[in-house]
């Protein structure tokens, strides 16, 4: 028994200090990073063209996003038709938020290196994160743009099955007046 409470209260000393140390140092190895602000990964899906997380807005709130629509086509019966839409849709989504993909990378990059070099300045330090939070939000306003395209390509019935594949509570929530 005594060994036991001794073990527990080890593992709650030792868990404490990791967490003290996670709190104090957030960062901790990041500085190694190419781009202090953005992983290899985040890098990575940027220049794919991958989501990134911006269209939580649309997805989340019955807004199908064309990516996992196609993932999905068999389980959701589409018809040829509709996979050619929403293929359409995917492709052109896809390039034009490589192309932004790539710029936002390149912002953060200058943004970073202005940092680095130690020649940034607040004037500079405007126009950087101005220029990095356009492109963002262009990126953003892309992936949205095409979730909206693909809802009405799809059926009510179809957009309930997508839902509920996708993991979302109530599949019929944020239902849109589509077809």
């Amino acid at each position: 028994m005594r060994q036991t409470k001794l073990a527990i209260t080890f593992a709650a000393v030792l868990l404490a200090s990791e967490t003290a140390q996670a709190e104090t140092q957030p960062y901790a190895g990041q500085d190694q990073r190419a781009i202090a602000s953005l992983s290899e990964q985040d890098i990575e899906a940027l220049l794919a063209g991958r989501g990134w997380g911006f269209a939580k807005a649309a997805e989340l709130n019955g807004y199908p996003g064309p990516s996992h629509v196609l993932d999905l086509a068999p389980d959701l019966g589409l018809s040829d038709d509709q996979r050619a839409q929403v293929q359409a849709v995917f492709d052109a989504m896809q390039a034009e938020a490589r192309v932004l993909g790539a710029e936002y990378v390149a912002a953060e990059a200058a943004l970073d290196r202005g940092f680095a070099e130690g020649v940034i300045d607040a004037e500079t330090l405007t126009d950087l994160t101005a220029d990095a939070a356009r492109i963002e939000a262009q990126l953003r306003a892309v992936h949205l743009a095409a979730h909206l395209e693909t809802a009405p390509i799809l059926t009510r019935h179809q957009t309930m099955l997508y839902n509920q594949a996708r993991g979302y509570g109530d599949a019929g929530h944020g239902q849109h007046d589509g077809h």
